[in-house]
C-alpha cells in the first residue's frame, strides 16, 4: 500500500519516524511530508492560500514542509509526490487527542483534509505523559492498519488514541469524543514600551461525555476508535454513542 505519513508535531519527531519505519520493513510503499517545526494546535490552517510552500528532503521518500498539516496533504495528494497515496496516515502524535482536543489538533485536521479529497485517512496519538513507548504504539498501529482502515467511510476520518502502556493496549473500541473544559487561564504581562504580552496557563481539565466515551476508554487501557465525519449534521445521525 502507498501511504502518506503527516504529523504535526514536525518531521523529526519520533512518533512518525518510528512509524515510518516499520510500516516500510513491513512492505509498504511510505512517503513522508511533514512540517519543518512543531505546528502543534494549529487546527486546519492552510497557509498555500497565503502564498507557496517549501519542501526540502528529509531522507529516503521524506521532505520537510515550511507550512502546516493541512498543506503537507494538499500538496501530498495533488502531485508533489512520485505516486498519489492510498491512504494518509497522520502522527504518531506525542499525547492524546481527544474529544474536545479534535478542533484544535493539527493531526487530527491533516486527517481531515485528506478525507476531505476521497481518500482514507486515521489521525493517530499516543494518549498518555511520561516517558512515551514509540516502539509500542508504532508496532501496534501497524499491525492493527486493516482493522483500523475498516471504520474509514468517505467523508470522514478516523480518530485513534493508544494508550501511553509499555505493555501495549488491552483491546479497541469505537468511542464518543469526550467533552473537555480546559480551565486554563491567562496571565498578561505589561512592557516597559505599553505593549502586553498575553501568556497561557494550562489548567486542571475536566472531562463529561457519554459512557464509553475516548477518555475513559483510554483510561481503562483501551484504544479509542472514533470515526468523525466531515459535516455535522452526519456527525449527529452517525455518533458512536
Amino acid at each position: 500500500m502507498k501511504i502518506l505519513l503527516t504529523n504535526d508535531d514536525g518531521i523529526d519527531s519520533e512518533g512518525i519516524q518510528k512509524l515510518a519505519g516499520i510500516l516500510r520493513s513491513v512492505g509498504h510503499r511510505v512517503f513522508v511530508i511533514a512540517p519543518d517545526i512543531n505546528r502543534s494546535g494549529i487546527s486546519h490552517a492552510v497557509s498555500l492560500l497565503n502564498g507557496p510552500v517549501k519542501l526540502s528532503a528529509a531522507g529516503e521518500d521524506a521532505w520537510s514542509c515550511s507550512g502546516y498539516p493541512s498543506d503537507c496533504v494538499i500538496v501530498g495528494i495533488m502531485g508533489a509526490l512520485p505516486e498519489k497515496p492510498d491512504m494518509v496516515l497522520s502522527g504518531i502524535n506525542q499525547g492524546g487527542n481527544l474529544g474536545t482536543d479534535i478542533i484544535y489538533s493539527g493531526t487530527a485536521a491533516a486527517a481531515r483534509q485528506a478525507s476531505l479529497a476521497g481518500i482514507p485517512a486515521l489521525a493517530l496519538s499516543l494518549a498518555g505523559s511520561g516517558a512515551y513507548h514509540w516502539d509500542m504504539a508504532a508496532r501496534w498501529a501497524a499491525e492493527h492498519l486493516e482493522e483500523l482502515l475498516a471504520y474509514w467511510e468517505r467523508d470522514s476520518f478516523v480518530n485513534v488514541n493508544i494508550p501511553n502502556s509499555a505493555g501495549g493496549p488491552s483491546g479497541l473500541a469505537t468511542a464518543c469524543p469526550a467533552v473537555k473544559d480546559y480551565n486554563d487561564i491567562i496571565s498578561i504581562m505589561s512592557a516597559p514600551d505599553g505593549d502586553r504580552w498575553c501568556f497561557l496557563g494550562a489548567g486542571e481539565e475536566t472531562v463529561t461525555g457519554c459512557e464509553g466515551n475516548d477518555w475513559e476508554l483510554v483510561s481503562r487501557n483501551i484504544v479509542s476508535v472514533t470515526p468523525v465525519y466531515n459535516c455535522p449534521v452526519v456527525l449527529g445521525d452517525r455518533c458512536p454513542g
